[in-house]
């Protein structure tokens, strides 16, 4: 009797079992690998530099500098002047940086004005203060826009806020110079509305300093001429200065209605 694979003409069929064993192919396994903690440095630095994180930091740093004025005390300026040990141009460049920080710890500018003046004259003390006050205003714009115009431009919802805010904006020049020639507002309150905004660097920076020229000139003048009080000199930088206060809360008067319309 004949069997499978003599009657198959000598061909032996596979076993299922081993079709089944040639047909499996290996696969590799995948194991799902879970996602990497975060690191706690990495978490410390987000909270570092959130928005109200810089905020804080110049609240504090603001504050540090405004509590070093009552330290210090440089109103003893127009007492005391000058220290002697240092003269001439580098005395005029001290003092121009000396003015750039005390702008930034709201030290009130008509002061150091009347101190430029009665220290180094008045061609000399106008160019320091001018110099001082470009300086305060390009420190206090920057750290305002680099520490605080994250986190306070989502509270600008009011309309006069707002109004503000574009009219700075988008009349970055024309505004800025308003506002410098107008003797009411307060310097560092302008600086970081500024910095608040969209305002470019470049004509806020000149309209600063074109715009602080008559008011700065004229307490400066009073100040080389104070030991002289009755002198027309004197008489004429005074009425520089009282005139456009006058004139400045005349307009602004007329200008509210149109603020509160925007």
């Amino acid at each position: 009797m004949l069997d499978a694979t003599t009657r198959s003409g000598g061909t032996a069929a596979a076993t299922p079992r081993a079709a089944a064993t040639e047909l499996l192919v290996p696969v590799p396994l995948v194991t799902a690998t879970a996602p990497a903690p975060a690191r706690p440095l990495a978490r410390l630095g987000r909270v570092l530099l959130s928005p109200w994180s810089r905020f804080a930091l110049l609240v504090a740093l603001l504050a540090l500098a405004g509590s070093s004025v009552l330290l210090f005390e440089p109103q003893k300026l127009l007492a005391d002047g000058w220290p002697p040990q240092v003269g001439g141009v580098t005395a005029a460049v001290v003092f121009a940086a000396a003015y750039g920080l005390c702008t930034v710890a709201f030290v009130p500018r008509p002061l150091l004005n009347l101190a430029a003046g009665a220290v180094f004259g008045s061609a000399v003390g106008l160019g320091a203060a001018l110099v001082g006050t470009v300086l305060g205003a390009g420190l206090a714009f920057g750290l305002g826009r680099m520490l605080g115009q994250d986190a306070l431009r989502p509270l600008l919802r009011g309309r006069l806020l707002k109004a503000a805010d574009g009219q700075l904006s988008r009349h970055g020049m024309r505004s800025m110079l308003g506002a410098r020639l107008f003797p009411g507002l307060p310097f560092w309150g302008v600086n970081y509305a500024a910095a608040v905004s969209r305002m470019r660097w470049t004509p806020y920076l000149v309209a600063t300093a074109l715009g602080s020229i008559p008011n700065t000139a004229a307490y400066v003048v009073a100040g080389a001429r104070a030991s002289a009080p009755t002198s027309p000199v004197f008489l004429i930088a005074l009425a520089s200065i009282a005139l456009p206060t006058v004139a400045g809360a005349v307009m602004a008067w007329r200008k509210r209605h149109h603020l509160r319309r925007r």
